[in-house]
């Protein structure tokens, strides 16, 4: 059975998302640079809260949309992440550092100011007051001037490791039947995904006394595992209101393309030929 999806501009997306506090408020989609692989990617921005759009898929399934059958069965969804993770590149960049030269502080619009990526500015309101767990401070004539700190970083991470390292125990017995370093590594391999290995994983390796080439060898038995047919969407949408992209129907769904359907049923008959051949 040939899906509907088919004749969209584009294939629909099923998102779970946070409901905005304010009714009339709506979360932004915003175009940033991710913090590891440094390519463009959508988060959403809502309620002065980060999050970055997840997706999961079964091997088998698909969503039923109203009177139709969507056969794509994935499922994006958003869950929080720390803004300072998304900052951490741009923060590096700024200061500018050569060698032995800490580098230089910069006022925070000046940081924020990242050429093709306006969705930087917007986070402003929340990096100011966070930035000052990575950075070292200086105010002249009540303006703030800030510049990483290599040294507050890597206490920012070992506590985010630890946090991690904590909560393992309470998610089944397999986490709790494994020891404090095995804790240690799981730990550090979640953070990994948001860190350059140079030199933010380094740093912190070698401050837990762990192995940085096990660590990279378990990211890549991970990833070997991982099923290449089976992979996502990109999901880098450009910055827009959520759910105002595409044209949409009357009736709220994306607008169909003007083509001939092929085989293409609708779920009420499909139901009704069931009941038949069962009688």
């Amino acid at each position: 059975m040939a899906s509907w999806c088919g004749d969209l501009a584009a294939p629909p997306r099923l998102l779970v998302a946070p409901r905005p506090s304010d009714a009339n408020c709506q979360g932004n989609v915003l175009s940033l640079r991710h913090p590891k692989s440094d390519e463009e990617t959508g988060y959403l921005f809502m309620d002065g809260q980060l999050h970055e759009f997840n997706w999961y898929k079964e091997r088998f399934g698909s969503w039923f949309l109203e009177d139709y059958v969507c056969e794509d069965g994935s499922l994006y969804y958003c869950t929080l992440v720390d803004p300072i993770f998304i900052l951490l590149p741009i923060l590096k960049a700024a200061r500018m550092s050569n060698g032995k030269d800490p580098g230089k502080f910069r006022q925070l619009d000046e940081i924020m100011y990242v050429e093709g990526y306006p969705g930087y500015q917007q986070l402003m309101g929340i990096a100011v007051n966070q930035i000052e767990l990575v950075c070292e401070v200086k105010e002249v004539a009540n303006v703030k001037f800030f510049r990483l700190d290599d040294s507050k970083v890597l206490s920012w991470l070992c506590c985010k490791v630890h946090n991690l390292k904590e909560v393992f125990p309470k998610l089944g017995k397999n986490y709790a039947a494994q020891g404090e370093k095995e804790l240690l590594k799981d730990a550090v391999q979640i953070i990994r995904e948001y860190l350059n290995d140079e030199p933010w994983l380094t740093l912190l390796c070698k401050k837990l006394q762990l192995d940085i080439k096990e660590i990279i060898d378990m990211a890549k038995t991970s990833e070997a595992s991982f099923c290449a047919e089976s992979s996502p969407i990109p999901f880098r949408p450009s910055e827009e209101k959520l759910g105002n992209s595409g044209a949409r129907s009357s009736k709220g769904r994306p607008a169909k393309k003007q083509k001939v359907e092929v085989e293409s049923k609708n779920i009420k008959d499909m139901f009704r030929r069931v009941t038949r051949k069962g009688t």
